[in-house]
């Protein structure tokens, strides 16, 4: 690991969770009886897609928002996104009384574009490549000062999403293994610094779509490999995984699992259908790798983040 990283403290990411409780849900922790006998263990879902802006993306949002000092908060925030983490931050900077710019590709989904709108964000569209994401984002922070706040790579952001984590262990559930999604890896991250402190012996494991296995592939080579022409159905996985994520995952995750798309559907599928509850593709990834990889998981107590439930009911896949 890197020696200049000073990784947020099992102390730290208790006092994000007081800092944020009054802004986010407490999730609830779901299972069906349906889905634990298809996999053959029992599955204990986390359910972040109740969270606020649907997504447990409000969790370091809010926190990296609620940490900024006085000067910063005046000139307002910034950020690239092609949904989830853009609601988060324009609903935090919102709810704070402070501007928000937030830069989405023309392609990201219209109910994340319009939740952003509805949330007060001041949207900025650019070319869907990270090259153009970048530019722009850097034309923003020029012209208004703003402070940027990256979806995943950033030690605030990592240290709210690790609160999920927290819940969880809070609520006192005895699990061999955790699963949670990888894009750019700041719930995978979190999800790992904080089971590494609470619970070392339980496996963490990231979930990843084929189509852009960019932490597959760094984890085979031991080496970050970034993402290049990402294709999948799981629209919130299509970032390059973060250096300071794979500082961490590089260290206490235990493997990347991956499935593809049409696995993910079937995945995606079963959750409404069993459960009855609304998910977006990147949230069914980690279900889809746990009923793809039977003899990881037989028999053992699993837990699951349902990352998101942003999905255009409109355009299901199925």
């Amino acid at each position: 690991m890197n020696s200049d990283i000073t990784l947020p403290t099992l102390l730290e990411i208790r006092a994000a969770h007081e800092r944020i409780k009054p802004m986010i849900h407490r999730t609830p922790i779901l299972s069906s009886t349906a889905i634990n006998t298809l996999a053959g263990c029992e599955i204990y879902f986390k359910c972040e897609n109740f969270q606020k802006v649907g997504a447990f993306k409000a969790r370091g949002a809010v926190n990296a928002v609620l940490k900024l000092g006085k000067e910063q908060m005046e000139r307002g925030v910034a950020t690239h996104s092609s949904g989830n983490h853009a609601a988060a931050l324009a609903r935090a900077a919102s709810a704070s009384g402070i501007k928000s710019y937030i830069v989405m590709p023309t392609t990201a989904p219209d109910i994340k574009k319009k939740a952003v709108e509805s949330y007060g964000g001041q949207i900025i569209f650019c070319e869907p490549t990270l090259e153009a994401r970048k530019r722009t984002l850097d034309e923003v922070v020029a012209d208004t000062g703003a402070t940027f706040i990256p979806p995943y790579d950033h030690l605030d952001v990592i240290e709210g999403q690790a609160t999920c984590a927290l819940e969880i262990w809070e609520d006192g559930l005895l699990l061999d293994a955790l699963v949670a999604p990888v894009g750019g890896g700041g719930l995978l991250g979190g999800t790992a610094l904080t089971t590494h402190y609470l619970v070392p012996t339980c496996k963490v494991y990231g979930a990843e779509p084929e189509g852009a296995d960019d932490a597959y592939r760094s984890f085979q080579a031991n080496r970050l490999i970034p993402m290049t022409n990402p294709k999948t159905i799981a629209d919130g996985l299509l970032t390059s995984l973060g250096n300071l994520n794979w500082a961490i995952i590089r260290r206490y995750v235990a493997d990347i699992l991956t499935a593809n798309d049409t696995e993910i559907i079937e995945a995606m599928r079963l959750v409404y259908e069993r459960m009855k509850i609304v998910i977006e593709p990147s949230c069914a990834v980690p279900l889809a790798v746990v009923l793809k990889n039977p003899e990881t998981f037989k028999g053992k107590k699993v837990g699951i983040i349902l990352s998101g439930g942003n999905v255009d009911l409109g355009k299901l896949p199925f």
